[in-house]
């Protein structure tokens, strides 16, 4: 199965599509971001794979110490995202991808992998019942109920970073911390920024644009965290003004 598979290089990322929003033709303005952010991980031993065709297929991973995320850790791979979706379930590309990931943390000895979860299963987070199924196991946790899963190879354990733990901020104004890590970031980010323009909400967006603010985040993260009031609401990006509205009415 692994002939089905390719991985992102410096030489094939200009040609290769993104697998979250595939387009033939029309330009889209998220993709070319991603590919722009993901053309300066790769040096980095960011890792792009997926199914060699026109499907939602992919793994993306990265050295905990390279990945932009507030988690700390030594000589772990971070899991951003592992996405199989439509037609494509159930054939087991997921399996083989983490099959994949979990090979490569052995051969480079790697103390392990680790991933974003939560206490409730939630949007835009890998699913955990299938990564409990590999031995990951909560090893941090935080107050509004965001877990770090790890499967580790040597007994040692990655954490969140104390920062993220506090779950608050000193602006009461929306708030919106993001990198462009996500194809769906960009237009949620232009969303969001009309809606705010023309109803007069008080609002800041805030670009991760480096590795270092990245691990000095004040909440969860993986592209996206949003605050509302100094609290933390969620790392989930806001599908629609209908999901915008509900925080702004707390």
């Amino acid at each position: 199965m692994s002939t089905e598979f390719v991985n992102l290089t410096p030489e094939n990322i200009a040609s290769e599509h993104l697998c979250c929003i595939i387009r033939s033709k029309k330009a889209h303005p998220g993709i070319d971001a991603k590919r722009q952010w993901l053309s300066g991980r790769l040096k980095e031993g960011h890792v792009f794979r997926k199914l060699n065709a026109k499907a939602t297929v992919f793994i993306e991973y990265a050295p905990l110490e390279k990945a932009w995320v507030p988690i700390i850790g030594d000589n772990y791979y971070y899991v951003y995202c592992l996405w199989v979706s439509g037609s494509d379930k159930g054939k087991g590309y997921g399996k083989s991808l983490m099959e994949y990931c979990l090979a490569d943390a052995r051969e480079k000895g790697k103390s392990g992998i680790c991933m974003l979860g939560a206490k409730k299963q939630k949007h835009w987070l890998s699913d955990q019942s299938f990564a409990r199924k590999f031995g990951f196991e909560v090893v941090d946790v935080t107050e509004n109920g965001y877990e770090l899963l790890a499967l580790s190879l040597d007994g040692t354990k990655p954490q969140f970073s104390q920062n993220i733990k506090r779950g608050e901020i000193e602006s009461r104004e929306l708030t919106i911390y993001y990198d462009m890590q996500c194809p769906f970031v960009l237009q949620n980010v232009e969303m969001i920024k009309r809606y705010c323009e023309m109803n007069g909400v008080p609002a800041s967006f805030i670009q991760v644009d480096t590795l270092e603010k990245a691990k000095e985040l004040p909440c969860v993260f993986n592209n996206w965290g949003v605050f509302y009031k100094g609290k933390f609401e969620t790392v989930n990006l806001l599908p629609d003004i209908s999901a915008l509205k509900r925080i702004l009415k707390k």
